[in-house]
Parts: C-alpha cells; structure tokens; sequence
C-alpha cells in the first residue's frame, strides 16, 4: 500500500458515506453533514471539481472511525 490516500472529491465521499449507512442530515453552503445510525457524525466539503485535502480527509476519516486501509478498500471497491 502506498503511503499516501487515494484523492477523492467531496461529492464522492459523500456518495461513499451514503453506501455505508450515513445519512444527510443538513446542508449548509458547500458543507454536507452526515449522521450514521450508531452516533457517528461528520462534515464533508463539497466544492464542485477540487479533491479534499489529505488532511481534511484523515479528520473526516478519524470522525467516521476508518482506518486508511479500510477507506482506500472502500474507495476501489466503489469505482
């Protein structure tokens, strides 16, 4: 595995979130807020076009309780 994340935009993590059980609870702007059913809550930034930043990505990741290796084989499973 390579040390660095697989870019993913905005749009497609939440897409990604959405197949795992999390649900939009509240636009606001270009952030999207979503809500598992066991309590996990996270925002994702959705700018049309541009991929999340590794480090907005890894907070994103920490809040919903992925592991990168656990994203990256959610990531190339969904494509």
């Amino acid at each position: 595995m390579s040390p660095r994340l697989i870019p993913i935009t905005g749009q497609e993590l939440v897409r990604l979130l959405e197949e795992e059980g999390f649900q939009v609870v509240r636009v606001r702007g270009s952030h999207v807020r979503l809500r598992h059913p066991d309590g996990r809550v996270t925002t994702v930034p959705v700018h049309p076009g541009e991929t999340l930043r590794p480090g907005t990505l890894l907070a994103i990741l920490k809040d919903v309780g992925w592991s990168k290796e656990t994203y990256e084989r959610k990531r190339l499973g969904s494509r």
